[in-house]
């Protein structure tokens, strides 16, 4: 059955290779934001809104009626701006319930006791197999763990945002060393969305542009199965797991986790201000 076609809005975050979404249905111009970025300067300490920002003035210039606010995952590379977008659009937000899992783990790391580790900081936690619709674009959820315990793509018309599971072909897959993270389950999640229509177009969640090329996002499942340099020759689970596992032990950590992860579990919310009216980040010494 042929799905209709969304039509998909992306902005690329230079600062973290990011890639943020608006799908629409052009029939009812309806729309959600996907994975949106809050701008944060790790030198200063100063957050602001200008990408995301940029989102609201396209979702009003284009007369979109936002209806949900959505993450794929928590980010360990920049701060979700889902709170802010929900508040200016009136929109609920959503993300995989196993976030719930991810929340368990890092408040241990991060020792804060008495965070609720409920996914109550979202609107909605969705299951896999979930059904929503975004006007009259039907959408459903896949849950696509082993980047980490929480990864959901979303299938929404013809278009899969796929987050950090898959690159653009000629970088291959997501790193899977990340605490929760497994080589092994990225394998099948990939190969789960594989098995999605070959017209299929996939949205990533980063780009990093080898070689110097511009910034790109987009492909098809047909692409990435004929070209991905890490899946064109049809690797067995044992032979994937050992490249991926030897690849991710020479990866840096992304400079931002440590604060990124907190704020995130929290569903893109800050820490509380202190008296003083600041709020503060903790950094987990020696942990990594």
């Amino acid at each position: 059955m042929t799905q209709p076609r969304a039509h998909v809005q992306a902005f690329f975050h230079q600062p973290t290779f990011s890639v943020q979404y608006v799908v629409s249905d052009p029939a009812t111009r309806e729309a959600a934001v996907i994975d949106p970025v809050m701008d944060f300067d790790l030198n200063s300490g100063a957050t602001g809104t200008d990408s995301a920002d940029e989102i609201v003035r396209y979702v009003r210039d284009a007369g979109l009626t936002v209806t949900w606010v959505l993450d794929t995952h928590p980010h360990a590379d920049h701060f979700s701006a889902a709170p802010y977008l929900a508040d200016v659009f009136n929109a609920p937000r959503a993300i995989g319930e196993k976030v719930v899992e991810v929340q368990k783990l890092w408040r241990d790391i991060y020792h804060l006791p008495d965070f609720p580790a409920d996914g109550s900081q979202w609107d909605r936690l969705f299951a896999h197999g979930d059904q929503f619709s975004i006007g009259e674009l039907s959408a459903r959820v896949m849950f696509s763990p082993g980047h980490t315990l929480a990864s959901i793509t979303y299938v929404i018309g013809d278009a899969a945002f796929v987050h950090d599971t898959l690159f653009q072909p000629d970088f291959g897959s997501a790193r899977a060393d990340f605490p929760g993270g497994s080589a092994a389950q990225l394998y099948r999640s990939i190969q789960d969305i594989l098995s999605l229509p070959d017209a299929t177009r996939l949205f990533t969640g980063h780009d990093y542009m080898p070689g110097g090329r511009e910034p790109a996002w987009e492909s098809t499942v047909a692409e990435q199965k004929a070209h991905n340099k890490h899946f064109a020759d049809n690797p067995g689970e044992a032979e994937y797991v050992a490249m991926r596992d030897a690849r991710d032990a020479e990866l840096p950590l992304p400079k931002l986790m440590l604060a990124s992860l907190q704020v995130n579990i929290r569903g893109g919310r800050l820490p509380e201000a202190e008296a003083n009216g600041t709020a503060y980040l903790k950094i987990p010494l020696d942990r990594f």
